[in-house]
């Protein structure tokens, strides 16, 4: 691990808001550890550590603090290995790699096991770290660490058992009491049979089982913290079950301790309030196996091996063996197992798992597939181009899981909430004690005890721990499933607060590969020189203008002469010598600031720009010689696109280093509402902080290397997933698709999440603020209501699971816009209004 690397742990024991500032506030006082953030619902700890060395001691102190990082083990075959020496060796190696536990080196059975922190490293960095060191490792175990739904499910599983046994021993002592309570013949009945005295031992066997059997838990996890005066919400339910059941053990073992009208037992109060928030946490556990859906999905979509060609043969292999550079054999129907490019076969392949759009896409040689999707009928053959971490659908589960266990900015309202609250509802049922035991009518201690009891078990804030963390996760999963990733969890939120959406012309709102169109020369020019020379020039750009110069002087049949000393004018245009004379092509400030007379054809110039062209001058030792362009179509889907964001409230600005005539021209064609246009690559960043100025939160959205800085500097930067990896490594959020309805997207699943996060906000504090009193008897002196226990402990565990069912409503999220929403009938590409073919005026 490299210094200031984000690292994440994952958390065992958390089970509520206040146990997650618990571990945020120890984690932020280890010194070189910065930037934390704990999610309750993924059950993690991000932060950023300055030196490995830390993580080992943020482990020890979360295993003090009672929230153990959870450790998986694995066995390596290490090859090599001769002597006590090398076992010494590799020991050495693979302890030093950040985030190992322990390591037992066998040389005898010649394998190495290992238990690390899960979460902080992973598999390969042992075997890297195993081979660097000079004996190659391979994985032996396949079974080294569970999936998080596989945890879940387990976890729900073991609970679903401890429910039933909880259930099977409360429901006699239930009965027994409520029963003789209800029906006062059934009271008679049990006092005439087996004894009022006999009743209650029974009850005591039983309700001591439950507690001290499948209610354990809460004990051995809420005693200690409370101890360390840190209490939770274990400690919460541990402090009312055992006082109810202390009191129903000296009623019924010592009852000369008590008043004569206060001897009652409340051993069912106890037994069922265990059942109940079992129950809880069996359904919660169910439900966060299941808003971890998303990811499970893309990691199904991983391969787990692969067919590779070599001498000739057809060898089937590990996926994580693979290569750069290894032959893949794709056969019809299978998924093909990393990104590459196709060197033979031709077939349609289905992306919608990646880009979320259903239409496949034709692949031939030459054509990039992407590991995770699908081949159709034909059979491909592909040369391995990115493996392992590096591949599309790897990053795509990074960027994911980066997200899902991010803080918003709204959380943090929570967190200092909750950090005090556990003590302070302690404080507060004993206040109702006390209370109830001095103005209370008789029996006092019994109200007071029913009082106490009730305000310690409805008042657990697991609800609001869960409120932020599960709409997070469940809304970015659905948001990956529509092809839009945020690599940043908190422009979930910054999102769904923007008010402009500025985005960029080439390759965002138009296909961003134009086509020549004009070239309309100065008089005593020859025009296939001219062209020669222009393309000339321009073949050694990258710009997408530049291509379309140099495939229009191509498909012409043009001979491109030998360009030499070329430079480019970020901004302004490019220049070069060819065939001993200066030939420079760019804008007309660039022709401006070189003292290049462009009258002559200024008229024709903007007559294009007004058509939608993007023209460019040329000069050729310091005279004008042609006007040059280019037409970028449109994109089909635009127009729809920017309609949806008006509907939504947005207003569309494009930012644009082309002429204002050229821009103005698509913003009409689109409905695009604000034009700021004639930008150099610097000045996107003063545009976005003019639009700023007026009080509202930018969106900048593009594709190209000259938006990173915009990118970077919007309140969210958007990048088009086709896009260059600089812009995207600068966005906060990627599209896969390569349009703008991966925008209206990305704002409908924002939007919708952060109205999922309040929903859950306001249910979780307002069920606190309203219960709690109701708890307390406030409601008693005016209506003689109570508040039992037990009505408390089901009320509490609905909480919570009316948070994770309100959260797993965001699965159902419609996309806004999908590959099937056509476009207006009337929108049209620039290059249909009046493209003139090639070699126009001479």
């Amino acid at each position: 691990m490299d210094g200031n690397e984000r690292t994440t742990l994952n958390i065992e024991g958390m089970t509520c808001a206040s146990c997650v500032g618990r571990v945020e506030k120890a984690l932020s006082a280890v010194d070189g550890i910065t930037d934390v953030a704990v999610n309750m619902a993924t059950e993690t700890a991000q932060f950023t550590a300055d030196k490995p060395a830390v993580l080992a001691e943020a482990a020890q102190i979360l295993e003090t603090l009672g929230y153990p990082a959870r450790t998986s083990k694995v066995t390596l075959n290490i090859a090599s290995m001769s002597c006590a020496s090398c076992v010494g060796r590799v020991d050495k190696a693979l302890a030093e790699v950040p985030g190992v536990v322990s390591v037992s080196v066998n040389l005898a059975a010649e394998t190495a096991a290992v238990e690390f922190l899960d979460g902080a490293m992973t598999v390969s960095d042992l075997m890297v770290a195993s081979a660097a060191s000079g004996y190659p490792a391979e994985l032996s175990d396949a079974d080294a660490s569970q999936s998080r739904a596989e945890r879940k499910a387990d976890e729900a599983r073991a609970l679903s058992r401890r429910v039933a046994l909880a259930a099977a021993l409360a429901l006699p002592v239930f009965i027994l009491e409520m029963g003789a309570h209800l029906i006062p013949a059934f009271h008679h009945f049990i006092a005439n049979s087996i004894g009022i005295q006999t009743s209650w031992l029974i009850q005591f066997v039983l309700a001591t089982l439950v507690l001290f059997g499948p209610g354990l838990q809460f004990y051995a996890k809420g005693i200690p913290a409370l101890a360390k005066g840190a209490p939770d919400m274990n400690s919460l339910v541990a402090v009312g079950t055992g006082a109810a059941w202390s009191y129903s053990v000296v009623a019924t073992f010592l009852p000369g301790l008590l008043p004569e009208g206060v001897r009652a037992v409340y051993y069912e109060a106890a037994a069922v309030i265990v059942v109940l928030i079992l129950i809880g946490r069996w359904l919660e556990a169910r439900a966060k196996g299941r808003t971890g859906a998303a990811i499970q999905a893309l990691l199904s979509l991983q391969v787990r091996t692969a067919r590779v060609l070599r001498d000739g043969e057809t060898v089937e292999v590990d996926v994580d063996t693979l290569a750069v550079g290894d032959l893949i054999l794709v056969r019809p129907g299978e998924r093909i197992p990393v990104d590459g490019d196709v060197t033979e076969g031709t077939s349609n392949v289905d992306e919608s798992m990646i880009t979320g759009e259903p239409v496949p896409v034709a692949k031939s040689a030459g054509a990039a597939v992407t590991g995770g999707t699908v081949n159709g009928t034909g059979s491909l053959t592909f040369r391995a181009a990115r493996v392992g971490a590096d591949t599309t659908l790897a990053q795509i589960i990074h960027m994911v899981e980066e997200a899902q266990g991010a803080k918003l900015p709204i959380q943090g309202l929570v967190d200092r909430v909750t950090l005090w609250f556990v003590p302070a509802v302690m404080a507060f049922a004993v206040l109702t004690v006390v209370v109830w035991l001095i103005l209370g009518p008789d029996p006092a201690l019994t109200f007071a005890l029913v009082a106490g009891v009730s305000v310690l078990i409805i008042a657990c804030p697991c609800a609001m721990g869960l409120a932020t963390p599960t709409s997070i996760m469940v809304g970015t999963g659905r948001a990956a499933e529509m092809g839009v990733l945020f690599r940043k969890g908190d422009a979930l939120q910054a999102l769904s607060e923007v008010g402009v959406v500025a985005v960029d012309k080439t390759g965002t709102v138009t296909e961003g590969k134009p086509t020549l169109t004009d070239i309309v020369l100065a008089n005593g020019f020859d025009r296939q020189q001219v062209l020669g020379q222009i393309a000339a020039v321009e073949a050694l750009s990258e710009h997408p203008i530049a291509e379309a110069i140099v495939r229009g002087a191509e498909n012409e049949g043009v001979d491109l002469p030998q360009a030499e000393t070329f430079r480019s004018v970020t901004g302004y245009g490019v220049t070069a010598s060819v065939n001993g004379q200066d030939v420079m092509v760019g804008a007309d400030r660039y022709m401006n600031r070189e003292g290049i007379e462009v009258a002559p054809l200024q008229d024709t110039e903007r007559d294009l720009a007004k058509r939608g062209r993007t023209a460019l001058y040329a000069a050729i030792d310091g005279r004008l010689a042609a006007v040059i362009a280019v037409a970028d179509p449109v994109k089909p889907e635009s127009r729809a696109a920017i309609e949806t964001l008006h509907r939504a409230g947005l207003h569309v600005v494009m930012i644009t280093g082309d002429k204002r005539e050229t821009a103005e021209a698509i913003a009409k064609e689109t409905g695009i509402d604000q034009v700021i246009a004639g930008v150099l690559p610097d000045g996107k960043i003063a545009a976005l902080d003019d639009l700023r100025a007026r009080g509202r939160k930018i969106a900048f959205v593009g594709d190209g290397i000259n938006d990173a800085p915009a990118l970077a500097h919007a309140d969210v930067g958007i990048a088009i997933g086709t896009g260059t990896d600089v812009a995207i490594e600068s966005a906060d959020v990627v599209l896969m698709s390569g349009d703008l309805r991966g925008v209206v997207n990305a704002v409908e699943v924002s939007r919708r999440t952060m109205a999922n996060i309040r929903q859950n906000l306001i249910w979780a504090f307002g069920y606190n603020v309203a219960l709690i009193p109701v708890a307390a008897g406030v409601l008693y002196p005016a209506f003689g209501i109570l508040l039992s226990p037990v009505f408390a402990a089901g009320a509490m565990a609905l909480s919570s699971v009316s948070v994770l069912a309100n959260a797993l409503r965001l699965r159902r999220v419609a996309p806004a816009m999908s590959e099937t929403t056509s476009p207006p009938a009337q929108t049209k590409s620039v290059s249909e209004h009046g493209a003139r073919q090639i070699g126009g005026t001479t």
